[in-house]
């Protein structure tokens, strides 16, 4: 039985303010809020409000037999939490049908698992925890930012406990080999690897109200037939696409939602399944192995880094900014952790390509390089300021083994603290009847 599965990401950065070079030493706050808030209220009344709504109606119709899966940041979870609660309510909603699996992603949306392990395994686990808490579920499979994947990345992984990762399913891994099955790593054979239909998936994407397209117009009927005709033993069709998809890059009045809400009639009248990247990983056994030596990502034509490191002014930014890893991770300040996490968002290094910026309000690469360098600036001195530069990383990395083994004392501590407490009221519940005893043969 073939099976599609579904995965909607949801991201946005914070608007960065005009930062002045002035400005350095003197203000330490980076963002304009109202841009922000304006653009992520635009993105959940425009797209993921309707979006979340249309899984939860496709749920119900199918039965229960649609699944999908959502890739939310940690840093949108904020967003919601701060803009629009309510949002958390939906994905709450969609958490409990049990049919949504919410994988895991980068707390910030970074390129953290290139440039510092560290601080990736530490995004991971706070995306984690934020997930459980706020939605109250957990997953064992990973989608880094931009689908980003290399064998040196899925060792990590593993070593995590992660059973299943996403990524693209580009051309020059692949070579003649179909996207449609499960694979495995290379580098670490236990991980699943699942990669993204990128024909199936662009065609939701940027076609979907193209009428230069060759499969114009689509309705959910010809999309079903055409996975219908899919080779038989191909397992599973990866449709991966940015939630902003629907609603924003193709308009409610060209009946995006209403495709979507159609799709699993048709698609079970064919006798097609849905799946979420869990369940494949899970029911699938991996058909081959997959060897990707250089990150890869779904950005660009080349599916590799350099949309986001291919220039001089990206690859500045980036050393100066993962050269201070080491001293973030031992401050306490809470306002300079979360300008760490908000500054390594991969939306920022995008402004500053030449030839294709993103969505940004910087006039050029080399205006959005200069605002962030400002403000990278004054970053920079504040860690400084806490952990100056003139501690050799050796002393650092021995405070951090220092801090960890304190950590690990306290855990231990508490664990027996607790099992005390506990043999402590056993004991008190045992002699209990003894004084009752006692009392009565007195009198």
């Amino acid at each position: 039985m073939k099976n599609i599965c579904f995965c909607f990401q949801m991201h946005a950065p914070y608007a960065l303010k005009r930062y002045r070079f002035f400005e350095i030493g003197q203000d330490h706050y980076y963002y304009d809020d109202m841009q922000t808030e304006d653009h992520v209220a635009s993105l959940i009344n425009t797209s993921y409000m309707p979006l979340c709504k249309t899984i939860a109606e496709m749920i119900r119709l199918s039965r229960g037999r649609f699944h999908c899966a959502l890739s939310v940041s940690g840093i949108m979870l904020e967003m919601f939490e701060q803009y629009d609660p309510e949002m958390i309510d939906m994905l709450k909603e969609l958490a409990d049908t049990g049919c949504v699996e919410f994988v895991v992603t980068p707390y910030s949306y970074s390129l953290a698992s290139v440039y510092s392990d560290t601080e990736a395994v530490a995004q991971l686990q706070a995306q984690q925890a934020q997930v459980k808490q706020l939605l109250g579920v957990e997953s064992t499979t990973a989608c880094l930012s931009e689908l980003l994947y290399s064998d040196e990345i899925a060792i990590q992984l593993h070593k995590m406990g992660f059973k299943a990762v996403m990524t693209e399913g580009a051309k020059h891994i692949l070579s003649w080999k179909s996207p449609n099955y499960v694979y495995s790593s290379s580098a670490a054979p236990k991980l699943k690897v699942l990669l993204r239909n990128t024909h199936l998936s662009d065609e939701l994407a940027f076609h979907f109200s193209d009428p230069a397209w060759h499969n114009y117009p689509f309705d959910g009927e010809q999309y079903a037939m055409s996975l219908a005709g899919l080779p038989e033993e191909e397992q599973v069709a990866n449709i991966w696409v940015g939630a902003e998809t629907f609603g924003m890059r193709q308009p409610a009045m060209t009946g995006i939602f209403e495709f979507l809400k159609a799709l699993p009639y048709f698609a079970l009248e064919q006798g097609i399944g849905f799946m979420t990247p869990g369940e494949v990983a899970k029911k699938c056994a991996a058909n081959d192995a997959v060897v990707v030596p250089y990150p890869l990502t779904w950005a660009g034509e080349a599916k590799d880094l350099s949309t986001y490191n291919g220039n001089d002014l990206q690859q500045e930014a980036l050393q100066k900014l993962y050269a201070v890893a080491e001293r973030v991770h031992l401050c306490q300040d809470k306002q300079l952790k979360h300008d760490w996490l908000i500054l390594q968002d991969v939306n920022y290094l995008h402004y500053m390509n030449h030839i294709d910026q993103g969505a940004t309000q910087f006039e050029s690469a080399y205006d959005a390089f200069i605002n962030y360098m400002n403000i990278l600036s004054d970053f920079l001195q504040r860690v400084e300021e806490q952990y100056p530069t003139t501690i050799e990383n050796e002393e650092l990395n021995e405070l951090l083994k220092t801090i960890q083994n304190q950590e690990k004392e306290i855990e231990h501590l508490e664990k027996q603290l607790k099992e005390t407490k506990k043999e402590v009221k056993k004991e008190t519940k045992k002699a209990a009847p003894k004084k009752s005893c006692a009392k009565k043969a007195e009198k």
